[in-house]
């Protein structure tokens, strides 16, 4: 006599229907206003994030663990699946949003209202401090010359234009922090930090500023 089993999925099909059926009849018993059950239990907080396991790593006892779990981690970041074309089309992007003056991608010394209206100011003029680098330049070849009369007049000169350099650069740094107090009175300013922070531009190159000049030489600076 051969006996027949029922199948396993009608067996949970029906077993379905029937959970779905109890929880409706305990919706329609339930009174109103009553929040009803979820018909489910709660699940446990490793089902609920299954990604966050484990206990907390313990803090990098050494620098070589800090800088090896550093690598780790920008392993396992988005940016280390970007290919090298990519990431040389990010660079150039962040590169030239810095040059552009954009706050989001400029260096913390950089930042501010303050900071742009002083490079303004300095990149509308011509300063002598301007020569600073190409000064540095002729004083290294002077050195190679094997003649004491060249070396000689190049030392003085070099003297006499460091000397004028240091002038120019102490009245500016007055200067530009006077201007700077008086078109923004709320903010703090440090007469010692804004006057280095115009002197290093100063010194640096034109076309090797960066962020690069917004204003010409004789253009009238503005607040922005």
């Amino acid at each position: 006599m051969r006996f027949f089993r029922r199948n396993t999925s009608a067996a949970d099909n029906d077993a379905d229907s029937e959970t779905e059926a109890g929880v409706d009849e305990v919706d329609q018993q339930a009174p109103k206003g009553a929040t009803p059950k979820k018909g489910r239990p709660t699940p446990r907080r490793n089902q609920a994030a299954p990604g966050k396991r484990g206990p907390v790593p313990p803090p990098p006892r050494n620098t070589r663990e800090a800088i090896k779990r550093s690598r780790q981690l920008r392993k396992q970041s988005p940016a280390s699946k970007m290919t090298k074309e990519e990431r040389k089309a990010a660079a150039k992007e962040r590169r030239e949003r810095m040059m552009a003056g954009d706050e989001r991608y400029l260096l913390p010394r950089d930042r501010g209202p303050v900071k742009a209206f002083v490079r303004d100011v300095v990149d509308s003029r011509r300063n002598l401090l301007g020569l600073f680098m190409p000064l540095a330049i002729i004083v290294f070849m002077s050195l190679l010359v094997p003649d004491p009369a060249i070396q000689q007049w190049a030392t003085l000169v070099t003297t006499v234009m460091l000397f004028g350099m240091v002038i120019e650069g102490v009245s500016n740094g007055r200067r530009i922090t006077r201007l700077a107090r008086e078109h923004f009175p709320n903010e703090t300013i440090k007469g010692r930090s804004i006057g280095w922070y115009a002197f290093v531009r100063a010194t640096q190159l034109r076309r090797l500023r960066v962020p690069r000049p917004r204003v010409k030489p004789g253009d009238p600076v503005k607040v922005r």
